[in-house]
């Protein structure tokens, strides 16, 4: 089942680093975070900060529990709780059957479901109660809007099956498929040169692939891993959620980083979580729990905005309807 967010009681930490990870925490901008940092400059302060973050973040996390249930992060607005459930959306035949099973108590108890765009085709498409959410359409319309220079614009309509909102393909980059290739290597490679030689070899091919953009948006061998045997056995999709609550950094430091660098990425990336996190607080029904069954990169994001909503530091403002 989902956990409530607030691990601010951790005594894991001393003083000092508290401290520091509140006021990252609080950080709106990256000349905040050189401030807090001492950096020369944003992109110094925000390339210092990561390494940092994650290893006092995954201190005052601890390690994952087993999960009773669905794992996610449960945040009450007004007495309504919305689950963010990080999914590893492989299409394969255990994390379905872990889901469908899960998503039908939910909808036995009168709970609403909603899905990341694309995830209600691959496992949910003749459940009619789980809808889609908007998302990638979300982010298409505002970098035509914004006339980017776009990496996925000929591929929308062989993407996206206008009638359904379903995904029937993918978006991603040749340097992402490249990326997945080497990491499957490497990985394959372990049983002759043994886990912790392929371990170190994905951890410098993360290096040497990621580009800046890629920083931001999580895609290493680490992740690569724990996905893959999420996908497999949903029994460790809590290691895979709680490696994205330790390697991004709050929302508004990771989309203004990845927007300098492409802001067409940053669109189809962090942006879609404040997309995902309006649209659910904007078609929630009464008081019932609310259930939002997103990419586990994504639920950190999401969790961000519920929580900022709920604090009054963040409103969606005058709901958006995209064409």
């Amino acid at each position: 089942m989902a956990s409530d967010t607030d691990d601010r009681s951790s005594s894991a930490l001393n003083p000092e680093e508290r401290r520091w990870l509140d006021r990252v925490r609080a950080a709106t901008s990256l000349s905040q975070l050189r401030e807090i940092t001492g950096a020369d400059s944003d992109h110094e302060a925000y390339v210092q900060t990561k390494p940092t973050w994650e290893q006092l973040r995954g201190r005052k996390l601890g390690d994952p529990a087993p999960a009773d249930g669905l794992p996610g992060d449960r945040v009450v607005v007004e007495g309504q709780p919305f689950s963010v459930h990080g999914i590893t959306h492989a299409d394969t035949d255990a994390e379905r059957a872990f889901l469908r099973e899960h998503v039908r108590e939910f909808l036995r108890a009168d709970e609403s479901v909603h899905c990341e765009q694309g995830v209600r085709p691959m496992y949910f498409e003749d459940f009619e109660r789980v809808t889609e959410i908007d998302d990638y359409r979300w982010a298409m319309h505002h970098s035509r809007q914004l006339d980017l220079s776009s990496h996925v614009d000929g591929l929308i309509e062989e993407t996206f099956d206008e009638e359904e909102s379903g995904v029937t393909g993918n978006i991603s980059s040749a340097a992402s498929r490249f990326r997945d290739v080497a990491y499957s290597l490497i990985d394959s490679g372990a049983d002759v040169y043994g886990n912790t030689f392929a371990s170190a070899l994905g951890d410098a091919a993360s290096t040497f692939l990621m580009d800046h953009e890629h920083l931001a948006t999580g895609e290493d061998f680490t992740s690569h891993e724990l996905s893959k045997a999420a996908a497999e056995d949903p029994s460790k999709l809590p290691a895979l959620q709680q490696y994205y609550k330790r390697a991004f950094l709050p929302q508004p430091l990771e989309r203004e980083w990845l927007r300098r660098h492409d802001h067409e990425l940053e669109l189809f990336t962090h942006a879609r979580n404040e997309r995902i996190a309006a649209w659910a607080l904007y078609h929630a029904d009464g008081s019932r729990p609310v259930h939002l069954i997103v990419g586990a990169a994504h639920q950190p994001g999401v969790v961000y905005y519920l929580e900022a909503y709920r604090e009054n530091r963040w409103d969606y403002g005058e709901f958006e309807f995209v064409p």
